[in-house]
């Protein structure tokens, strides 16, 4: 069960918030595995996330679990994620936005103190996230990344790409990891200080150097980078990982465009 741009999308917003005057729809055309769309309402702005395949359904299902789980379990802001189903029983998430700008596309204006700080906090947000309590945690969050990147890449790219997954496999652990912790999904405030971390779809337990790796898996400045991975050791896992997310981006790209050609690939 999920969403095409041809789903009455308007209709389904405007019932999920009755007690909400709708001013304005915006659809992202950066979202790749939910069409994404900021509503404007009297009330305050909201994203909205329509998985686009049955994947997709049940990772925001995890999304959600995942987001709820860990709100306040961090020194960071992570949404508080509605999940909601429309008529025929499709899920799809709503939350607030969280008023700020993404690193991906403040990261190249920064001073060398403000990549300094920035640095540190997401170093922070990695240690913090991998030490959180699993006791009790609800069973999507348990989801281990290797399984969901092994699905990902077998059942969901057009040709099966070399991800490296004996080696994400053997290295896993069993810490929380975001899994897709990017410079797209980290946000920062008008005083370029790290607020918030959002899109928790591909989070599960694993290895924390994923998320290192991940972090310095797409292109960044050399500052950032040299200070980032000052905070972790290993270096050695970390660029075996490095190259692992580089070959699940290149596959994800070549997929988007054969699928997706109206979605923005900018970021890559």
């Amino acid at each position: 069960m999920f969403f095409t741009t041809g789903d009455a999308l308007d209709e389904i917003i405007c019932k999920t918030m009755p007690d909400n005057k709708v001013l304005e729809t915006k659809h992202i055309l950066t979202g790749w595995t939910n069409i994404v769309i900021e509503v404007k309402t009297d009330a305050g702005s909201y994203f909205f996330r329509f998985p686009r395949n049955p994947f997709w359904s049940r990772m925001i299902v995890k999304d959600a679990a995942v987001c709820n789980f860990v709100d306040g379990k961090t020194s960071y802001y992570t949404p508080q994620m509605k999940l909601c189903y429309d008529a025929q029983g499709r899920p799809f998430s709503v939350h607030k936005k969280i008023e700020g700008y993404t690193l991906g596309d403040r990261i190249y204006h920064l001073s060398h103190t403000a990549l300094t700080g920035v640095a540190y906090d997401v170093a922070k947000f990695i240690k913090e996230l991998s030490g959180i309590d699993l006791r009790g945690a609800p069973q999507e969050v348990k989801h281990p990344l290797s399984e969901f990147l092994h699905e990902l890449d077998y059942e969901h790219y057009d040709k099966h790409i070399d991800a490296d997954h004996k080696y994400i496999k053997k290295t896993e652990g069993s810490s929380l990891v975001h899994g897709d912790l990017n410079l797209g999904n980290i946000l920062l405030n008008k005083d370029d200080k790290v607020i918030g971390v959002i899109d928790f779809a591909f989070a599960g337990t694993g290895n924390p150097n994923m998320d290192v790796a991940r972090m310095v898996s797409r292109p960044a400045p050399e500052d950032f980078e040299k200070e980032f991975l000052g905070y972790f050791e290993n270096t050695g896992e970390i660029e075996r990982m490095k190259k692992a997310w580089k070959h699940i981006d290149n596959g994800y790209a070549e997929h988007i465009r054969a699928h997706f050609p109206e979605i923005n690939l900018n970021q890559l």
